[in-house]
């Protein structure tokens, strides 16, 4: 009989070895909660926006899954991902609404999937968000850089106060990377956090590249959590590197590190961000193989309220 597979020393070195590795960490399936699934007309004009990442980011970005939707789903399935959160967002007004009721829908189709909302500072925000909130939203993405929005614009603050009250996860593009935004920064999002103490916010991609800032975040706020969305990948790491003491600076927040990919919408396979993740909980003993099944599983469970 072959030895038992140790998830932290031997990664996933493909998508293939996703299973096997999944199975050997001891948890039932991945919980992603940072994915992407868009009306398509809309994600055709993303995966567009990536395709031209060289003038837009100064870097080449290919789309790894630029796959139909069913084969998408069906991908994660086959990774073993039981439960993700589709994020949508918009980027100009009198999109959000339209946007969260076609999320509503659409996670209504697929188990695997919660349903979702999205914002953006506008009269109507309330109306919308607390409809889907009452309708069950689990989660509400909101992307700071791309809908170019102040998050601290008055029109949001009864919006922020919403999402505390229902004690769902706000997962938040408010970093720097990969492209500056004009309200992006820390120092900008900390002043919601300040008014809203009770916020659930995950901080998308961990703030990237922020991540010292980010971190005194999670010090500053018990509700506040990071993401590990391409965070520490060999792609990102070519511009966002994290920090040499990166696995003993989790130690203190380990319960509050979820699992994200940004699946589709990534430049490599899915499997490196969970060999990141496998790495970080090798290298220092306080983490080990809890932080691992937490950070895939139990962590993002609990705040999208599943089992």
């Amino acid at each position: 009989m072959s030895p038992a597979r140790d998830p932290l020393t031997t990664p996933p070195v493909d998508d293939a070895d996703i299973p096997a590795w999944v199975a050997a960490t001891g948890v039932d399936g991945l919980v992603d909660i940072h994915v992407h699934f868009l009306p398509d007309r809309m994600l055709q004009k993303v995966w567009a926006f990536f395709d031209q990442a060289e003038k837009n980011y100064g870097m080449a970005w290919p789309i790894h899954y630029r796959e139909p939707e069913q084969t998408r789903i069906d991908l994660l399935r086959g990774f073993g991902v039981r439960t993700f959160a589709p994020l949508v967002y918009p980027h100009k007004p009198d999109m959000a609404a339209w946007l969260t009721s076609w999320a509503l829908e659409w996670a209504a189709e697929v188990p695997e999937a919660v349903p979702t909302a999205t914002l953006f500072p506008e009269d109507s925000v309330t109306t919308y968000l607390g409809d889907a909130l009452s309708a069950g939203a689990r989660a509400v993405k909101v992307h700071v850089q791309v809908g170019d929005f102040d998050p601290r614009d008055p029109r949001l603050d009864r919006a922020w106060g919403l999402v505390a009250d229902a004690g769902v996860p706000a997962i938040v593009h408010c970093g720097d990377g990969p492209r500056q935004g004009t309200y992006t920064g820390m120092d900008v999002f900390v002043e919601v956090l300040e008014r809203h103490p009770r916020l659930t916010a995950v901080i998308a991609h961990a703030g990237l590249p922020e991540y010292d800032r980010t971190l005194k975040l999670l010090d500053r706020f018990p509700n506040v959590h990071i993401d590990t969305t391409m965070v520490g990948t060999p792609y990102t790491e070519e511009f966002a590197p994290v920090p040499a003491d990166w696995p003993a600076r989790l130690a203190d927040v380990a319960d509050r590190v979820v699992l994200g990919t940004d699946f589709p919408n990534i430049p490599y396979g899915y499997h490196e961000q969970l060999a990141a993740i496998a790495g970080w909980a090798g290298a220092d003993d306080r983490l080990g193989a809890e932080f691992l099944r937490s950070v895939l599983h139990d962590a993002p469970a609990r705040l999208l309220g599943v089992a």
